[in-house]
């Protein structure tokens, strides 16, 4: 009789929540793409305007200053007006705002990816749900940035962990076929530890998202303060530098090239420092090997990639060379509304070195922006180490450096390890909402995704699957 009774009132739950999901209204999911490499946002060209040149100086004097990318080969971004005589762009509208949501929704019945070794009951546990959205502070091609804090195990707060959660839409990157990408930078990121190259700590998966945990840098990127600053002076540049080609030389004697270096994929900590953020087109390439892919940022892109010729580490130099053009200068050496003539000029035009620099900053230019990479430095045997001994490093203690013990002369305004107030308004100013998207009906393109950092900033230790 009871169990009479039990089915009878199973089956009246069933026609009551049944009778409700008939009047769910399903948002759609066909979310626009936006470009992704510049993991945090760029400042927006249209949120504030440039200072105006008030004297007739030449253009070395008042440099043109360069406020977005435009020819990025994983896409646009809203706020970049593109020219329509770009040929490999296709864009659509920006959507104005997202559906609303409950990120749990997504999650619900969706198994995490187990764990396995010494940490195989925390993995198995990490996911969105141990996160706090706290705001977006990104958005790009396969989903968005947020700021996160860390809960323990009983929901409540874990100490000040506040944390950066890149989330990407496992549909899109199937789509864009950039399923190696992205499990490239997950498995890149789990082998490097380096002071300027920004930490994983977790990663997961959902049946339709992926999700990289890494530490929120708060000072905002090298974009935004060379934007506000119009260029560095040199002094201010030397340290920069010296830290990029620390952190480059770091990947290089590990066989990973980076190839999307520039400013808005170099983050700044609240003492000034800098990190190398988004290895999204990074890639594993052996001593003997070279890659033949078309990827990166067109004004940063070395000639052998845009020759098609194949390229290694070397290309990696290049776009050191032109970040430091830039950050000397106000803009990279070459640039054109045009990707076509833009390409040809990195190909085949010489090279202007701004007057206003120091002997030993042109020549250091001049070796890291030689157009044959069997002639530019650190493409010999010894490499980054070759670059640190140039003269314009003199004043540079490596071994310092790495320690952190020399102090940047510019520190970002922050005011909390959850400051924001040096990331883009217009994102930070968006709803943070982890938003619904479908499930691909092929599961296997991310088999092993799920990581929990060897670190004893966790509480336990734990190891990679």
């Amino acid at each position: 009789m009871n169990m009479v009774s039990s089915s009878s009132q199973k089956k009246t739950l069933h026609s009551m929540l049944a009778s409700k999901l008939k009047n769910i209204s399903i948002p759609s999911s066909d979310d626009q793409d936006f470009d992704f490499s510049d993991v945090f946002g760029p400042q927006s060209s249209t949120s504030s305007s440039p200072p105006s040149n008030s004297t007739n100086r030449s253009s070395f004097d008042q440099p043109q200053i360069i406020h977005n990318r435009s020819h990025s080969f994983i896409g646009p971004s809203p706020r970049f007006t593109l020219s329509k005589s770009l040929p490999f762009h296709s864009t659509r509208p920006v959507p104005e705002s997202e559906p609303e949501s409950e990120p749990e929704s997504e999650v619900e019945g969706e198994n995490l990816e187990e764990g396995c070794g010494k940490g195989e009951d925390l993995v198995s546990k990490i996911g969105p749900g141990d996160f706090e959205i706290l705001r977006l502070v990104g958005k790009g091609s396969f989903g968005k940035v947020f700021q996160v804090r860390k809960k323990d195990r009983i929901g409540e707060e874990f100490g000040d962990g506040i944390l950066a959660m890149k989330v990407m839409r496992k549909d899109t990157i199937i789509k864009n076929n950039h399923v190696d990408y992205m499990n490239a930078e997950r498995n890149i990121l789990t082998k490097v530890v380096h002071p300027f190259i920004v930490p994983l700590r977790y990663s997961f998966q959902t049946k339709s998202k992926l999700y990289l945990i890494l530490d929120f840098i708060n000072g905002g990127h090298l974009f935004y303060h060379l934007y506000r600053q119009r260029m560095f002076s040199e002094d201010q540049a030397i340290l920069y530098t010296a830290e990029i080609v620390s952190a480059v030389s770091h990947l290089h004697n590990r066989g990973i090239v980076h190839r999307d270096l520039k400013p808005e994929n170099i983050l700044m900590d609240a003492d000034g420092h800098v990190m190398l953020t988004d290895f999204g087109l990074a890639k594993e390439i052996d001593e003997s090997s070279r890659s033949n892919s078309m990827c990166g940022t067109t004004e940063y892109m070395a000639p052998e990639i845009l020759l098609s010729k194949g390229h290694n580490k070397d290309a990696d130099w290049w776009s050191v060379g032109i970040l430091l053009y830039e950050m000397l200068n106000g803009k990279p050496p070459y640039t054109h509304a045009n990707r076509k003539k833009l390409q040809e000029k990195i190909i085949k035009e010489k090279m202007k070195l701004p007057p206003h620099l120091t002997t030993d900053a042109h020549s250091l230019l001049k070796g890291l922006l030689q157009k044959d990479p069997t002639k530019r430095l650190g493409s010999g045997p010894r490499g980054g180490e070759e670059i640190k001994g140039h003269k314009w490093f003199r004043t540079v203690n490596w071994k310092k450096l790495e320690a952190k013990e020399l102090i940047p002369k510019f520190k970002p305004d922050v005011s909390g390890k959850d400051c924001t107030a040096n990331f883009d308004s217009c994102w930070t100013a968006m709803p943070a909402d982890d938003s619904p998207a479908p499930t691909p009906t092929a599961g296997a393109h991310f088999h092993g995704y799920t990581y929990v950092a060897p670190n004893p900033w966790l509480s336990s230790e734990q190891t990679e699957e």
